[in-house]
């Protein structure tokens, strides 16, 4: 009983501080379909093109979410420079990067 009473109370607890516990350890999806809607206006069009310098956007669907939240993390401490990457993940939080990514790595 004590055991079913701590775990209750650790799992609202996770509930509480983050919306759900899989946010806690990763990303949530859900949410990172939610966030990515700017994203998908280049990184989900065929054969998009960067317009100055000139070259593909990368596609992000299926990659390592871990890869993801890295490149995130780079654009936004200055690491990688592209002017509107940086300015995208500016804003972003460390949880927003990781549910971003977890819904871009269960992407085909």
């Amino acid at each position: 009983m004590r055991l079913t009473t701590l775990l209750l109370g650790l799992t609202l607890g996770a509930v509480a501080a983050g919306g759900t516990a899989q946010a806690q350890e990763g990303g949530d999806p859900v949410v990172g379909e939610q966030l990515a809607t700017t994203c998908m206006g280049c990184h989900a069009v065929e054969g998009a093109r960067n317009a100055y310098p000139s070259y593909r956007v990368p596609k992000l669907g299926g990659q390592y979410a871990e890869y993801l939240v890295s490149a995130l993390q780079a654009y936004k401490n200055g690491d990688r420079e592209h002017p509107t990457m940086q300015a995208q993940a500016a804003g972003l939080s460390e949880q927003e990067m990781r549910d971003i990514a977890a819904f871009f790595a269960q992407q085909p």
